[in-house]
């Protein structure tokens, strides 16, 4: 792994004021019509810093990412939102986005073609998070969080499970759509 290099540290910088950006304006949530889910796209910076720079720009931007996450539950708490202040559930899934992203990319660009390779990565990255954050949270705290949102705590594998396949595959799907575009027309801007 190459060290970090004046271009890289700009990169993370400038993703990371753009998942800022996206999160505290709300323009990180797609809303789509007729469905009651938000679809997040502010794990796609890390995946476009992890495919286009590597796996160290995208470890980087995930733990901007996370700690993003964090300062954000504290500027606006919610109810669940004290999960986001453990580490384990913040940053931890969302440095591993950058890691998976990029040797994804590596593995299957070369069975396939670049876009290809762009889209699995993007699309495993993204599985990445939404497990990582939600299987974290039901293993620390699955029965508070039931207890808040009012529900038995024996429903918790079952809720966790089910909203990770509601957010999980429609970002994943947006993900894989979003960030070949994004990684093709930045290399061709790079040209």
């Amino acid at each position: 792994m190459k060290s970090l290099t004046v271009r890289k540290i700009a990169v993370i910088g400038m993703l990371t004021a753009l998942i800022i950006v996206l999160g505290a304006t709300g323009l990180g949530i797609m809303r789509l019509p007729g469905l009651s889910i938000g679809i997040t796209i502010l794990h796609i910076p890390v995946i476009v810093g992890a495919i286009l720079e590597g796996p160290l720009v995208g470890a980087f931007t995930g733990l901007l990412f996370g700690a993003w996450s964090i300062l954000d539950k504290v500027l606006r708490p919610s109810p669940t939102g004290f999960v986001f202040f453990n580490p384990l559930v913040s940053v931890l899934p969302r440095i591993l986005i950058g890691i998976v992203a990029y040797y994804s990319y590596i593995l299957f660009k070369k069975r396939r073609f670049e876009s290809f390779g762009i889209a699995i990565g993007a699309i495993l990255a993204t599985l990445t998070n939404t497990v990582g954050v939600l299987g974290m949270i039901y293993l620390l705290f699955a029965e508070r969080y039931m207890q808040i949102i009012e529900q038995p705590a024996s429903n918790a594998l079952a809720f966790f499970a089910a909203v990770a396949v509601k957010n999980g595959v429609p970002e994943a799907i947006a993900s894989a759509i979003l960030t070949p575009i994004i990684i093709v027309g930045i290399r061709k801007i790079r040209k």
